[in-house]
């Protein structure tokens, strides 16, 4: 069994304890939970019957025999130091996205875990939600043949009363805009399908909120293989949520998810008809249970799987730091105003600068 500590209790450390907790990852328990702030703490650990801490040394040298693996859920702009300190504990680090929010950063998580021998995972659950699964098999089947173009859009809704909830949102230093927040799980996907990226192309601009990073941007992309992306990502939807989707066109075939966590298949359509295409949407059209979509529960079976049998797992360190450099190399056009061709070396990209 393996037991999870919790680093930082906040907004996202709800879902992370609600399937930890209740005994919803076949061969994993909640064994602890930490954060500065001791009302936090105390109320997610007396919740599920935790030890909680605000101290999270004082966590790894108590529960030391009762936890294999920590999952980071700090800001972003801490998730590198909270890594290199966890590290030397020699427990498996799962972190939230992005993994940093510069590429030395991530650089220095990968070397550390790395040296202790442990596994590093991102969390990059929409890839485990079910038609995001069959889309992957599409392509990997060649089902699309040349691929043309791909299409992501993130469409969400963030007032200033989110931003307010803590002072590190919209920041450079800890937490970047739409495009390194909401969006990096899109961008992720983006890339996971289409290939390895050429050069980028953004502008963005902070419509409705107070803060100093971006809420809206439009990114074009070239990739590799010579087809062109789009990415459309704000938080000044508004009165609601929209939409957060993607979808792939090739010559042979179409394929869009949405919903509002690339959990809805909208569109599969292909040249020559394979028979599973007949009942598509019956079985894979899965609806997630809440707004950090379907895949968290799969994401952790893979994790537990990971560590205890040694299957490969889905999003490890490098993994997570491909997605990031496509993030700053976005950022570094914003700010440049040029096209920034993959790969390069950021020079005025404020992505985790204080």
């Amino acid at each position: 069994m393996t037991g999870f500590a919790l680093v930082g209790c906040g907004r996202i450390s709800k879902r992370h304890a609600e399937l930890l907790g209740h005994g919803a990852i076949t061969g994993a328990h909640l064994a602890a939970v930490c954060d500065v702030m001791e009302e936090r703490a105390r109320d997610l650990g007396e919740q599920y019957n935790v030890p909680w801490y605000t101290d999270m040394h004082g966590m790894m040298r108590e529960q030391a025999d009762a936890v294999q693996a920590v999952s980071i859920l700090t800001e972003s702009g801490r998730h590198a130091r909270h890594t290199l300190a966890l590290a030397p504990y020699r427990k498996h680090i799962i972190v939230e996205k992005p993994m940093a929010l510069s590429l030395d950063d991530a650089d220095a998580m990968i070397k550390a875990c790395d040296a202790n021998g442990i596994h590093l995972f991102v969390v990059q659950q929409n890839r485990f939600n079910v038609p995001v699964i069959k889309l992957r098999e599409a392509l990997e089947a060649n089902r699309f043949g040349r691929l043309v173009l791909g299409t992501v859009r993130v469409r969400w809704c963030r007032t200033q009363d989110y931003y307010d909830q803590d002072s590190w949102r919209g920041t450079w230093a800890f937490d970047g805009g739409v495009l390194a927040n909401q969006a990096s799980h899109h961008v992720d996907l983006l890339e996971w399908m289409m290939g390895d990226v050429e050069s980028v192309f953004a502008k963005s601009i902070t419509a409705l909120v107070d803060i100093e990073a971006e809420d809206t941007a439009v990114v074009v992309l070239k990739f590799k293989n010579g087809a062109l992306g789009i990415i459309e990502a704000t938080t000044a939807t508004r009165p609601k949520d929209l939409e957060g989707s993607i979808s792939i066109l090739g010559e042979l075939g179409s394929v869009e998810i949405g919903g509002f966590a690339v959990n809805s298949l909208k569109t599969w359509s292909f040249s020559d008809v394979a028979e599973e295409d007949l009942n598509i949407f019956e079985k894979y059209s899965v609806n997630p249970p809440n707004v950090y979509g379907f895949g968290h529960q799969a994401y952790y079976e893979n994790v537990v799987q990971t560590i205890e049998t040694g299957k490969h797992q889905l999003v490890d360190g490098l993994e997570g730091r491909k997605s990031l450099e496509l993030i700053m190399a976005i950022y570094e056009s914003i700010e440049t105003g040029r096209e920034v061709f993959l790969r390069f070396v950021p020079q005025q990209c404020r992505l985790g600068c204080l």
